[in-house]
């Protein structure tokens, strides 16, 4: 039987502006555009919510945003630091996803139908991963959950910020013949205004046009409204890398000083690795054990086998692997798990071996 797709679209909030705001707390609960300033030709970037309330969006001119708040703070962009707390991000989303598509440094499309974290359920899934995203990188993500990337997206926008929105296969239909034409994905201002033009103010009014009508009128694009209007939408997740490693990690609710407890809670994590693997058909040579301990000093150790590895030599190394921190000694504060060195057994090819120091972890 063919599962259900669940899939995930998350997208920061305000995410430029939302890092600039964390990074200089002054600038917390005031307008805050990042972008061109105003005495030149530039254009707002993003801007943060208090700024929105003036009719403020990005690409807009920032002279027009000067006038409509002259308050507002500009700062120009910061695009090496939104890359790597991007990094960071798409780090988290690999813990919980099959595959991850970026769309750009704030939002992404994950495919958890096959994840079996939380006993599958997408909507806990989506809320582990903001909760990630909040205690990493002080910043908060909008979800949105459903079974196909049109709605997903969609289901996003729903509740911002720091939202949860959910459209289930047997509302999406209806949803879809409620939605505003404009609130669809991939109808800019200009398909709006043509399809107004042509009595198209709904979903509703979407799926009463024929598939010629639409492509007649839309070209190419007339089959992708068609199907939309239906709530279909058969596009995968795709990937833009290679999977190089996958993990499980665990957040004590109290720091831990005992050894023992530290690897029984790696083996656990071990276990759910293997079956994580096995059932994508890979194996791997390589465990990368990774200690946040109390004070937030994060470290990875790593071992490369000679063989595959399986349960019961993950067992033996990780003891070896604890070895070589401070755990026991030290309060712990979070342990993960990763193997990587990944073995196809179908299509037996070996994956370039994960970088040892790599700070993503997944």
């Amino acid at each position: 039987m063919i599962r259900q797709r669940k899939i995930i679209h998350i997208d920061m909030d305000a995410f430029f502006a939302s890092v600039e705001q964390r990074d200089h707390p002054d600038y917390k609960g005031k307008p805050l555009i990042v972008g061109g300033q105003p005495n030149n030709r530039g254009v707002v970037a993003a801007c943060s919510y208090e700024a929105r309330k003036f009719g403020i969006h990005s690409a807009m001119p920032s002279s027009l945003a000067y006038r409509l708040c002259p308050e507002a703070v500009f700062v120009p962009p910061r695009f090496e630091a939104y890359r790597e707390i991007s990094n960071q991000i798409r780090a988290i989303f690999w813990r919980y996803a099959s595959e991850v598509e970026p769309l750009s440094l704030d939002e992404a499309y994950l495919d958890v139908t096959y994840t079996g974290d939380f006993e599958g359920s997408a909507t806990l899934i989506a809320q582990a991963i903001k909760s990630d995203i909040l205690a990493e990188t002080h910043l908060t993500a909008s979800a949105g959950i459903s079974y196909n990337k049109f709605l997903a997206k969609i289901a996003s926008d729903m509740d911002k910020p720091n939202g949860l929105y959910v459209i289930k296969p047997e509302h999406g239909k209806a949803f879809v013949a409620d939605l505003a034409i404009g609130k669809f994905h991939g109808i800019g201002p200009a398909t709006e205004v043509k399809m107004k033009k042509l009595g198209i103010d709904t979903g509703k009014d979407l799926r009463k046009k024929s598939l010629n009508e639409l492509v007649d009128n839309f070209g190419k694009s007339g089959q992708y409204f068609f199907n939309i209007a239906r709530a279909i939408d058969e596009r995968p997740v795709l990937s833009q890398r290679e999977r190089k490693s996958l993990g499980k990690e665990i957040t004590f609710t109290q720091d831990v000083m005992s050894l023992e407890e530290l690897t029984n809670t790696l083996n656990a994590l071990a276990e759910q690795v293997l079956n994580s693997l096995a059932k994508q058909n890979m194996q791997a040579r390589t465990l990368t054990v990774k200690i946040k301990y109390a004070n937030f000093q994060q470290i990875t150790r790593a071992h490369t086998a000679e063989h595959i590895l399986n349960l019961e030599s993950l067992k033996q190394l990780i003891p070896l692997l604890l070895t070589r921190t401070q755990g026991g000694h030290k309060a712990v504060r979070l342990v993960g798990l990763s193997l990587s060195g990944f073995y196809n057994e179908k299509l037996e090819k070996l994956q370039p071996q994960l970088d040892l120091e790599l700070s993503e972890i997944l």
